[in-house]
């Protein structure tokens, strides 16, 4: 269960707000990065959160593959005064609700 004080978003809610200019921060490892992320994610694994490398003065939402390490990293920036939400279900759920993923290429991907 994620911290009650990080607020869980549903995919298509998610998808809305980057479209608006949040910034989705994808924090699993490479291979499930390289597998497939949301195009225009930033990626960054857990173990390597740095809050100054996301982008200033923007409304973030954290994603993993499930939504519990995305959790922790939401936790975290709230507790460092981002305003962020967890992607509830994950890229997992992102996929499921026929949301785009993509390889670095660029070509259709899966969440692995």
């Amino acid at each position: 269960m994620n911290d009650a004080a990080v607020p869980e978003i549903s995919p298509h809610e998610a998808s809305e707000l980057v479209r608006r200019g949040a910034a989705l921060l994808d924090v699993r490892e490479d291979s499930e990065w390289d597998a497939g992320h949301a195009e225009g994610a930033v990626h960054m694994p857990l173990a390597q959160l740095d809050p100054l490398r996301l982008p200033a003065g923007h409304r973030v939402v954290a994603v993993c593959r499930s939504g519990n390490r995305s959790g922790q990293a939401a936790a975290w920036l709230r507790a460092e005064g981002y305003d962020v939400h967890n992607l509830e279900g994950g890229m997992a759920a992102w996929e499921r609700a026929g949301l785009q993923v993509v390889t670095n290429t660029g070509a259709p991907g899966h969440v692995a």
